[in-house]
């Protein structure tokens, strides 16, 4: 007994030791000087500054007509008034149905379709801007974002030097000048909300409308000596404040903070901005700096990823840097543009609202195996704080019980209308229900499981039992369905048999929703749903397996929503790992979206492609995917314009309005190609391109709260870790033979075939794994 446990100790010990040796290759965690924004000038455009945020409040850093500029925003500045036209008494479902059964789908576009477009709000908004002259005859010298420190320095030929954050943790920017002469005169920029509507301007939701069809009364402007405070009222009693403040720090410094405040009239009081920066001056840009360095420090060991490709490699990094300004807990969810509205006079492109039939979705896609579970948590929180409102919107559109979401939403979860197939779908809470999945399979908390993912599962289920019918064959299927955005918003968008992409959510939703109540000890209710499940039909297919969007509708077009492919991901009901009939599936459906091709896709196609191809395992096919997006779909400064900016044949769409949800989920398609572990165990580096033969990645998180850290040398993996947050079992893929196995921290082998490696864990047991 004395030798084995000397044996067990020694070799714990080796365990440890050979991870310390190899902490240096993988767990370089921090962003390197390569992966910042770099610029010999500002942007002369807002959509291509230099983007700072923390989730409640942002800023871009651009040059506007020889001014050094920053607009700045807030998450929470709506106008909130509701959708004129839209409720009325046609707004029902029964009612949308007997139209399409009439074929007189006129008078929905016009009731439920159009406010949308015509009307200037419900809508985000812009807060405002600073503005600071510069000295004449000067030029920048650099203008660079750091993203290891969340921080933007600029710097002028004249020897000046800015340096400039949003903080990570409190709704304040803060600046610093340094080498200034002995003029400074910042100047808050209000939008214009006052002022003629520009003649011929037509609505369009794309490119935004200008902001005086709002109809508010231009807010004062208040300065002092070291301060300027503009407030504004909108709609409903509503008000926001923007404050700046500054004090010499030094000769030639100039130290100063700015804090966007939102007031709603029932909402609980919060601080105005004054007082915000009153507060924030009184320490210094240093000590400041420091707690929003620490924090951002913290994000970033959260996870790493080395490849040989430096553009998709930087890419990555990029994105991370704008998940973590854009996601916060105690912040509103990533919405469109998230805290970079856009600043040109003009409500932002598609309102910059909460889209739920593809955009939110895909924004927390890397949330997950990123191992950023804390700031996915913040979407959650929006969902369940509004389920209220949710559950209303379902008994007046749907008349029925249980939960369903608008596709289209305001900042509280209110219905906005526009291309009802889509904003009034009834299949939008199973996909959100895929995100209480995701948190629960990747954390394995059972409190959140128990409070938050059963009851909306629960609520879900309930609502596709109960609006669900049986057709004539004695199948259940939807009354009518739709499959983004598929013959846009017409007749033709109503499908009378379930589409792949609403049965695939109706399925997921069902078959989740029964390993759930498993694991709450509630073996009725997943009995009751496996037995709902069994009366949907299988998806519809051409004889060649390849996915349709509704029976008898094949793929035959090119789209930029993949709604018929929801099945194999982001779902995985449908997986590589079934066998032979699934990869056919899988591969013949790949194929024929590249065989129709890109001509309508957006920047997101080929983020989600990617994603697609990487389950597929292929990994050139998803490294092609992800390196076109980041070459022609993005602006500058990385932001996700949705068009083929190079113009080359990528895409017929060339136009640039800005949205996050291709950004954030190119990042899931990389950690894709780099773990997955959806099918019942880990795969490590599953979809390389054969030309990645030095890879690496550190703490990706896999389902059943594993952190994995792994790389691969020569072409073969040569070093895998896995960290057990959590008591339980994991299966791995590996050829054991020709590799060492550590086991420590109570980690036991229960299993090995030579192909899959089986363990149990204490929480907090590891393995360590090295090539032989």
């Amino acid at each position: 007994m004395i030798l084995r446990s000397c044996n067990a100790f020694f070799r714990d010990k080796l365990g440890l030791i050979c991870a310390i040796l190899l902490l240096p290759a993988l767990v370089n965690a921090q962003p390197k000087p390569e992966h910042n924004l770099h610029f010999d000038k500002l942007a002369k455009s807002w959509d291509e500054a230099l983007p700072l945020g923390n989730g409640t409040v942002g800023a871009l850093i651009w040059e506007k007509e020889g001014k050094l500029r920053f607009s700045l925003d807030r998450a929470d500045v709506w106008d909130m008034r509701p959708m004129a036209g839209l409720h009325r008494e046609e707004f029902s479902f029964k009612w949308v149905q007997e139209q399409v059964r009439k074929k007189d789908y006129k008078p929905v576009q016009q009731y439920l379709d159009a406010p949308y477009d015509k009307e200037p709000a419900p809508s985000k908004i812009p807060a405002g801007a600073l503005e600071f002259r510069l000295p004449e005859g000067i030029s920048v010298k650099k203008a660079d974002l750091e993203i290891a420190n969340a921080t933007a320095v600029v710097e002028w030929s004249n020897g000046m030097v800015l340096k400039t954050f949003v903080h990570a943790t409190k709704p304040v920017g803060w600046f610093r000048f340094e080498g200034l002469g002995n003029e400074f005169t910042p100047e808050l920029i209000a939008p214009q909300y006052e002022g003629k509507v520009k003649a011929g301007a037509a609505p369009d939701p794309v490119g935004g409308e200008d902001l005086v069809r709002l109809g508010y009364k231009q807010g004062p402007i208040k300065r002092t000596e070291n301060s300027i405070t503009y407030n504004q009222e909108g709609w409903g009693g509503f008000k926001y404040e923007i404050t700046v403040r500054w004090k010499s720090a030094g000769k030639g410094i100039i130290e100063g903070v700015w804090s966007v405040s939102s007031h709603y009239p029932k909402a609980a009081v919060q601080p105005a901005a004054a007082t915000v920066t009153q507060a924030a001056l009184k320490d210094t840009y240093a000590a400041t700096h420091a707690t929003h360095a620490a924090w951002w420090t913290k994000f970033w060991q959260q996870s790493s990823i080395r490849v040989p490709d430096p553009l998709i490699e930087k890419q990555w990094y990029l994105e991370q840097y704008k998940f973590g300004s854009a996601a916060r807990r105690g912040a509103p969810p990533i919405s469109l543009q998230a805290v970079w509205t856009a600043d040109n006079g003009r409500i932002p492109p598609w309102k910059g609202d909460y889209h739920h039939d593809l955009n939110t979705q895909l924004s927390y896609w890397p949330a997950y195996s990123g191992n950023h579970l804390e700031e996915a948590l913040g979407y959650l929180d929006h969902l369940d704080e509004n389920k209220k409102n949710y559950l209303r919107y379902t008994e007046d559109y749907f008349g029925v019980k249980g939960l369903a979401v608008p596709g289209v939403t305001t900042l509280d979860g209110t219905e906005m209308g526009g291309w009802i197939q889509y904003s009034l779908s009834p299949t939008v809470s199973g996909w959100l229900a895929q995100h209480y999945y995701l948190q629960w399979r990747y954390s394995m908390d059972k409190t959140f499981l128990k409070d938050r993912a059963y009851p909306w599962f629960k609520e879900v289920c309930a609502f596709f039992e109960n609006i669900t019918v049986k057709n004539d064959k004695g199948q259940r299927q939807l009354p009518i369905s739709s499959s983004p955005e598929i013959h846009n918003n017409s007749l033709e968008a109503w499908f009378s048999q379930t589409t792949n992409y609403d049965l695939s959510i109706i399925k997921f939703t069902l078959t989740a929703g029964a390993e759930i109540a498993l694991a709450m000890g509630d073996k009725a209710q997943a009995d009751k749903w496996q037995g709902i499940l069994k009366e949907f039909p299988d998806y519809a297919k051409t004889a060649e397996l390849e996915l349709m969007f509704a029976p008898g509708h094949p793929y035959n077009e090119s789209h930029r929503h993949f709604s018929n492919v929801m099945a194999i991901h982001p779902l995985g009901l449908i997986k590589w790992e079934d066998g032979e009939e699934a990869q056919q599936t899988i591969k013949n459906t790949i194929a024929l979206l590249d065989k129709v091709g890109p001509d309508y896709w957006c920047g997101y196609s080929y983020s989600w492609l990617a994603n697609l191809k990487a389950r597929a395992k292929d990994g050139a096919g998803a490294r092609d995917a992800l390196a076109t997006f980041a070459k022609a779909f993005c602006l500058p400064n990385s932001f996700h314009a949705n068009g083929d900016q190079t113009k080359s044949g990528l895409s017929k769409f060339t136009y640039r309005p800005f949205t996050l949800e291709g950004n954030f989920a190119f990042a899931s398609g990389l950690q894709e190609m780099m773990l997955q572990s959806y099918a019942g165990f880990i795969q490590i580096m599953p979809a390389l391109p054969a030309d990645w033969q030095e890879a690496a990645f550190n703490n990706l998180r896999a389902e059943g709260a594993i952190l994995v850290s792994a790389q691969r040398k020569g072409g073969k993996i040569s070093h895998i870790s896995l960290s057990a947050e959590k008591a339980g079992e994991a299966s791995l893929e590996l050829a054991s033979a020709g590799y060492n196995i550590t086991l420590s921290k109570g980690a036991k082998k229960i299993g090995d075939d030579g192909k899959f490696v089986k363990f149990s864990f204490p929480a907090g047991g590891a393995v360590e794994i090295v090539g032989k």
